[in-house]
């Protein structure tokens, strides 16, 4: 799942802790959901890629 992150749209960079972060908002039944699950891709990915829509068009 990490690998997925690093292309994920709600994975943000924090300047003032410098480091990477998770930006899903999630409740809490969501996050223990989320937390204890063994699924092995994430449900709330969503591509960062905005170009792949036009690549999917040509």
């Amino acid at each position: 799942m990490a690998n997925q992150c690093e292309y994920c749209a709600y994975f943000t960079y924090d300047d003032e802790d410098e480091e990477y972060f998770c930006e899903v908002n999630l409740d809490e039944d969501e996050l223990y959901r989320f937390l204890s699950g063994s699924r092995e891709a994430c449900p709330y990915y969503r591509n960062g890629d905005e170009y792949a829509v036009v690549r999917h068009q040509l």
